[in-house]
């Protein structure tokens, strides 16, 4: 049996941030990270593959590179955790114990809880920037017209605004296609709005009205038919009697029963239904009950376990009220490092408060951005730095370049290297 004294469980962007801020402040302390996978990916970039506008093998790297000097990396994988006797179970080495433990290792696909999505992903018209978003570029090039119908699931995903933007650059792809006319692009969301923070979602709303594209919130998807090229949504208002007065007609829509409405399409791209890996919904770290049942339960501004106070999580894995993206990593980390560095040293956690900050740069175009930054309870929250020189609540080529070639060297030698 093997015993470290901080054990990191994840070996993707949260879990190595963590680890190399680790190693650059106190570089006396043992870290191990737990992590099965070979390569590492820059999944901001997806949304840009699935648009043809960034290549899939430059998102890839080496793990092995990322691992800090001075961190053992424990080529394995989770399967079962006791906190209460500090030990996780490894699916080829064995037990392993810790005095402290980072939980990070993301978050999984579970598009078998959608009845027809785990056989119909990935082929033919039906695609995904989450799971493969080469294949989102080839529906998209192979597209003709008809419905191209762009959803998303009730559980929380990464990136909460991915399953629009690769909506908008679709929209203008189909226009420099000449299928545009021909098309009708649909958003459909169980959500009430098209993003929650209203500045941000007065600037969407504008864009959704100018480039014609059909809103439909309050719509659930429950069931997929890939042979008959159909979905079907729950509609979710709390008043079902609204539910006839969205079907339109020319989406081929057709109500079933008095609150499931079937829609036809000609493509659709979908964010799965996401959730949290078995090993940590099984264990007593977890939520076991309530909206946020099977993430893990820590305090949402000091990031340390509620009820076992040698156990800190971070990023998609955990249970906080706020979008699951790097940039909220970005955040979290320091958070993190220097509350568990004071708990080691002094037993007693430092004031380091985590506010909620996350960022979702929505692309809205193959050259337009919008810089959605905002905190716990839907707070505007934009840098103070950029906003002096840029309005980041409108569309703007500069957080396109941002986007595009800054973000992505900002990870991989910043945040992977525990310099920002």
């Amino acid at each position: 049996m093997s015993h470290y004294q901080i054990l990191i469980i994840g070996g993707g962007t949260a879990g190595i941030t963590v680890a190399a801020q680790l190693r650059k402040k106190a570089k006396d302390l043992q870290v191990a990270i737990l992590e099965p996978s070979d390569k590492h990916y820059y999944q901001p970039a997806w949304t840009l593959v699935g648009a043809g506008t960034y290549k899939f093998k430059e998102t890839e790297r080496p793990e092995a590179n990322y691992i800090p000097k001075g961190v053992t990396w424990i080529k394995d994988k989770a399967v079962s955790l006791t906190p209460e006797s500090n030990a996780v179970m490894t699916a080829t080495n064995g037990e392993i114990t810790y005095d402290y433990l980072v939980l990070a290792p993301g978050l999984i696909m579970a598009p078998e809880l959608i009845p027809g999505l785990k056989e119909a992903l990935g082929k033919g018209v039906v695609c995904s920037n989450y799971t493969d978003p080469e294949h989102t570029w080839e529906v998209l090039k192979n597209f003709k017209g008809g419905n191209a119908v762009f959803t998303q699931p009730t559980t929380p995903i990464k990136c909460g605004g991915a399953p629009q933007k690769i909506m908008y650059m679709a929209e203008e792809y189909f226009r420099k296609a000449s299928v545009r006319e021909q098309t009708n692009v649909v958003f459909a969301t169980p959500g009430t709005v098209i993003f929650g923070v209203k500045e941000f979602a007065k600037t969407l709303n504008k864009i959704i009205i100018e480039r014609d594209i059909l809103f439909k919130p309050h719509y659930a998807p429950i069931k997929i038919d890939a042979e008959k090229q159909e979905i079907t949504f729950k509609y979710t208002h709390e008043n079902i009697a609204q539910c006839a007065d969205t079907i339109v007609p020319a989406l081929g829509e057709s109500l079933v029963g008095d609150s499931e409405i079937v829609m036809k399409f000609d493509m659709l791209h979908i964010a799965p239904p996401q959730q949290a890996p078995d090993f940590v919904r099984n264990s007593s770290v977890s939520m076991q009950d309530g909206p946020s049942k099977g993430w893990v339960d820590v305090d949402i501004n000091t990031l340390q376990h509620k009820r076992f106070p040698n156990v800190f999580s971070l990023g998609d894995v955990a249970a906080l009220p706020t979008a699951k993206t790097g940039a909220a990593v970005r955040k979290q980390a320091p958070v993190v490092v220097g509350n568990l560095i004071h708990l080691i040293r002094t037993n007693a956690i430092a004031g380091l408060k985590y506010e909620g900050y996350s960022s979702c740069p929505l692309v809205t175009g193959y050259s337009k951005m919008v810089l959605a930054e905002f905190k716990y309870n839907n707070v505007r929250d934009s840098d103070p730095f950029i906003s002096k020189f840029v309005d980041t609540t409108k569309e703007q080529y500069s957080m396109w370049l941002l986007k595009k070639h800054v973000l992505p060297i900002m990870y991989w030698e910043g945040m992977l290297k525990g310099r920002a």
